[in-house]
């Protein structure tokens, strides 16, 4: 270092040194002196690159800082670089020899005082609320008496035996704990994986969806809570298809989670009233339902059994019925003798009658009479019959004749022949017959076959 300030000037004999060994020595001296610096102002221009890295300044009334915070560290950084955010900057001033200027290497990063975070806080809940995502519409109701509850907490604080005792004392249900982190670096994305991971559960599955989430914290100050206004976590609990309450912090304290979520609970023990009702009551109330439903179905008895009643009155007694037609019997079975009798009489008279007309004499004279019909019948029927036998005797014979006469075998006998082929088909032609391979000729006394 001495020699490239110290250096004699004079004649030819100064040393002579590149452009890069000039940076090398530059930037080991800034570095040197600059390893380790916190540096408070407002952040400007803020770009993130596609490669992860942060690209932001942090500035005040008269000067600007270029800043760099590395993809690996910027995940880790507890406040995330907002434009106009006033923050304290930790880490070391170093240079870039490509462009011949100087930049501070970004570690850490914390928002400089409760008012810078009030300030960044409003206008986040603006945005976010522009958006639509703190709607009333957006919201879903609590169920009435969840079976599976999952509760977004720390396992090891005062949250979780409280959120369980009043669980138990109430009504017991089954729960499902994610443990997180309720504060720091590792808050906004543990709470975030965590509401995400409830939803991603298969109902039914070896590990059950719960069917209401819990996320629940202690009080504290404004940067104790302030992972549950990150970004992440109000995008993941708006987005939750399971209902969710927000538990964080005591009655006073409120975070972006609260709009966001379907029920904001003032501290963790009133966001398990809020999820199941007390069992002593649930089973009273029940009781009492009973007793009504048991005094209804008396009641309904007791007036059915009046109206019964009241309509009975307008019936005749049963005994008045019966009287009323035995005293009709009586007097159909007193005048049951005499229209026997009377129909008795009557059918002797009609059998009188109808034996008369059957003397034995009179039957005999009817049987002579209707013999002779039949006997002159019969041989006219006979004679009829023989008639029509003869005459188409007759007429099958003269048939028979003009047969013989006009058949071909009486050709036949006059010298003719008939020829046919293989198939019986007669042929007519000769060109027909010399294409046959076989031929039948039949004549008077028989038939010939003959072979092409």
């Amino acid at each position: 270092m001495s020699d490239l300030i110290d250096s004699p000037a004079q004649g030819q004999n100064a040393p002579e040194f590149s452009v890069s060994e000039i940076s090398r020595v530059i930037k080991r001296v800034i570095e040197g002196e600059f390893s380790h610096v916190r540096i408070k102002g407002e952040v400007g221009r803020v770009v993130r690159a596609r490669s992860g890295h942060l690209y932001f300044d942090i500035k005040d009334d008269n000067a600007v800082i270029n800043s760099i915070c590395w993809k690996g560290q910027a995940a880790k950084l507890a406040t995330q670089p907002e434009e106009g955010l006033e923050v304290v900057a930790t880490g070391k001033i170093t240079t870039y020899p490509g462009q011949s200027r100087y930049q501070m290497v970004v570690s850490e990063l914390a928002v400089a005082g409760v008012g810078a975070l009030m300030a960044q806080l409003e206008k986040r809940k603006a945005a976010l609320s522009a958006e639509g995502l703190f709607d009333p519409d957006r919201k879903k109701p609590i169920p009435y008496l969840p079976g599976i509850i999952g509760v977004v907490t720390s396992p090891s604080g005062a949250v979780i035996r409280d959120i369980l005792h009043r669980l138990r004392d109430r009504f017991p249900r089954k729960v499902l704990v994610w443990p997180v982190a309720v504060q720091g670096a590792n808050c906004a994305p543990e709470v975030t994986r965590a509401i995400q991971g409830f939803n991603a559960l298969t109902p039914g599955g070896a590990l059950p969806r719960p069917e209401l989430i819990i996320v629940a914290r202690g009080g504290g100050s404004i940067e104790d809570l302030w992972g549950f206004n990150e970004e992440m976590v109000v995008r993941a609990a708006a987005d939750s298809d399971i209902p969710l309450i927000s538990a964080v912090g005591h009655e006073t304290d409120t975070t972006l989670i609260d709009y966001a979520s379907d029920r904001r609970a003032p501290t963790p023990t009133a966001a398990a009233e809020m999820a199941v009702p007390v069992w002593r009551d649930l089973t009273g109330h029940v009781a009492q339902l009973e007793q009504r439903r048991l005094g209804a179905i008396t009641a309904a008895i007791d007036t059915r059994r009046q109206r019964l009643r009241d309509l009975s009155r307008a019936l005749p007694k049963p005994a008045d019925i019966l009287a009323q037609q035995g005293q009709r019997l009586d007097m159909v079975s007193a005048r049951l003798p005499r229209a026997l009798q009377m129909a008795a009489t009557g059918k002797g008279r009609q059998l009188a009658q109808t034996a008369a007309a059957l003397r034995p004499q009179i039957l005999r004279t009817k049987l002579t009479q209707n013999a002779d019909t039949l006997g002159r019948l019969g041989k006219s029927f006979i004679q009829t019959a023989e008639n029509g036998l003869e005459r188409r005797s007759q007429s099958l014979a003269g048939l028979e004749r003009v047969l013989n006469t006009l058949g071909y075998e009486a050709t036949l006998m006059r010298g003719y022949a008939v020829v046919r082929d293989e198939t019986g088909r007669v042929v007519t032609r000769a060109n027909d017959a010399q294409s046959q391979r076989v031929l039948e000729i039949q004549f008077q006394d028989g038939k010939v076959k003959t072979t092409g």
